[in-house]
Formats: structure tokens, C-alpha cells, sequence
């Protein structure tokens, strides 16, 4: 798949699949993918930074820029420069998370923010979730019911795969 210079931004959740976090960019980057990586504090434990090669944003840089009423909002800037929000590994903590509405870190607040709906005035936005964590934990009950709560818009359903991706 060719990027053609769109810009992905990849969300990064606690699961142990994060360790595949510096592939996955360098392999986006190869393609012609612009990435910028946002990832939870749990997602922060399996990698380095600094070895990711693009820019990383946590929880701290969601306010880092803001100061004053209507300073800008990091995680719509981020939502703003995307065309497309992977997230991957998604982690069945922050599947629940963002299948219940939840917005407590940077991660969930680009989700939460996410344009998918074609009839809004924003350009047509792509979200791509690639869930990872335990085949238990994937195949209990409260999370089969989980992905069907990720089809914010008759326009635009994410379409949910298991994809198997040896570690």
C-alpha cells in the first residue's frame, strides 16, 4: 500500500504487541506514510522513544500547549493533521475505553474527536483498529460486544479482523 504522502497518525496502546511499534513506522514511512505516534503510558513501557524515529506525544503534551481559554487543543491539532488514525496494537483496555465513550488520555481524546461521518464539514477521515491482546481476553464476552460500538456513522463502519502477527 502506497501512503502517496498521507499523513498517519498511529495510536499505541499497552499491549505487548507495542514492542512492533518501531517497525510499524518504519514500515508506514517506506510506504510513503507521514507518521506522528501517540501512545498511552502503558504503551510507553514495551519501547524507547527516542528509537521510534518520529515524533512521540503522551498525556503530557496535551496541555504542554495549552494555557489559557482558547489556546489550541493538542488533540484536535493532532485529529486536524491526520488523514488516517491507526491504532495499533489496540489494547482491550483502551477498546473498552473508547467503546464506552471514554475519553482520559491523549489517545482516547484523538478517538473520541475522530470525524468519520461523511456529512460533516471535515474532510472524509479513515480509522483503522488493529485490537491485540490474548485470544481469552479477545473472545470474552464483554469484548465481542465491544467492536460493534466502534461504527460511530452509517457512512463508516471500522471493519474489525483478527489478524494473527507473530511477536
Amino acid at each position: 500500500m502506497e501512503g502517496n504522502g498521507s499523513n498517519v497518525l498511529l495510536g499505541v496502546t499497552g499491549s505487548v504487541a507495542a514492542i512492533k511499534a518501531v517497525e510499524l513506522v518504519s514500515c508506514l514511512m517506506q510506504s510513503n506514510f507521514n507518521v506522528k505516534v501517540v501512545a498511552t503510558t502503558n504503551a510507553c513501557r514495551f519501547f524507547e522513544k527516542s528509537q521510534i524515529g518520529v515524533p512521540v506525544y503522551t498525556d503530557a503534551d496535551e496541555y504542554a500547549c495549552w494555557k489559557n481559554r482558547g489556546d489550541p487543543v493538542f488533540h484536535v491539532q493532532l485529529r486536524d493533521w491526520a488523514d488516517i488514525f491507526l491504532i495499533a496494537p489496540l489494547s482491550a483496555n483502551t477498546l473498552a475505553k473508547i467503546a464506552g465513550g471514554f475519553c482520559d488520555n491523549l489517545l482516547t481524546c484523538i478517538a473520541r474527536a475522530w470525524h468519520f461521518d461523511e456529512t460533516t464539514n471535515h474532510r472524509r477521515k479513515v480509522g483503522i483498529f488493529a485490537p491485540a491482546m490474548n485470544t481469552s481476553m479477545w473472545e470474552n464476552p464483554l469484548t465481542s460486544s465491544q467492536p460493534a460500538h466502534l461504527q460511530w456513522s452509517s457512512h463508516s463502519s471500522p471493519k474489525f479482523q483478527r489478524l494473527q502477527y507473530s511477536l
